[in-house]
């Protein structure tokens, strides 16, 4: 459904996050996925990133960063022919305070051994191609995309930006999936590469799903969320 305020209310608040995020560091500005790769070369980096981005489905930044720490042990390193030559058991062990960790072993091993076979080690340059990988939906191809490729295909959208872009009035939506739509709809598109960095990490620091800052936030003078009676929570 169609936003409950104007464009215009929407860009002024969104910049007025972008100008509050940079001097309000959260989890996602030094733990995000596109901050755990080593950047020495550029490959090992995308790769790097993919598979950070594959653990962080139902994770806490901290764990994937954790993670990603631990599978930089490997004999080799964190690469593609490394980890697609590596026992599950040991990816799962070096994985298991992420969420599904079992599960998320068996699908980076796997992409492992597509991106060293097809890839030289490299990622897909397409959307089509990230999404074909098990574990790889929509919001983590399209970061991927973004960090990887440089190239904003779409707008990333996790609990956070769904639950404000909910609580602000942008869109009336049920599901992530639903919340990307109308989102890339509203917004022009020169507004969409901010969209997910801001918003995660204004929802990591402040509007939590629980107990949201409302009294410190630089937007709640114009928020449908913290000015109404009959506060629907969203997760």
């Amino acid at each position: 459904m169609s936003s409950s305020v104007s464009l215009e209310r929407c860009i002024e608040q969104l910049n007025k996050l972008i100008e509050y995020r940079k001097s309000h560091e959260a989890p996602v500005d030094v733990m995000g996925c596109d901050c755990l790769g080593d950047k020495e070369e550029s490959k090992h980096y995308r790769f790097q990133t993919l598979v950070a981005l594959m653990l962080s489905a139902m994770t806490r930044d901290q764990d994937t960063a954790k993670a990603m720490q631990s599978l930089k042990t490997l004999k080799g390193g964190l690469k593609a022919s490394v980890l697609a030559n590596s026992e599950i058991s040991l990816v799962h062990g070096l994985i298991r305070n992420v969420g599904f960790a079992q599960k998320k072993a068996g699908y980076i091993i796997e992409a492992a051994k597509i991106c060293d076979r097809d890839y030289n080690g490299d990622i897909p340059t397409t959307f089509e191609g990230i999404t074909a990988f098990k574990g790889v939906g929509v919001k983590m191809a399209t970061l991927a995309m973004a960090h990887c490729w440089n190239q904003q295909i779409g707008i990333g959208v996790d609990v956070h930006v769904h639950r404000i872009s909910n609580r602000l009035g942008w869109v009336n939506t049920k599901n992530p999936e639903s919340t990307e739509t109308e989102l890339q709809r509203l917004f022009p598109k020169q507004y969409w590469e901010p969209i997910n960095h801001t918003l995660v990490g204004f929802g990591q620091t402040l509007c939590s799903a629980k107990k949201p800052k409302c009294e410190i936030c630089p937007i709640s003078r114009t928020c449908i969320f913290n000015n109404k009676n009959d506060i629907e929570e969203y997760p």
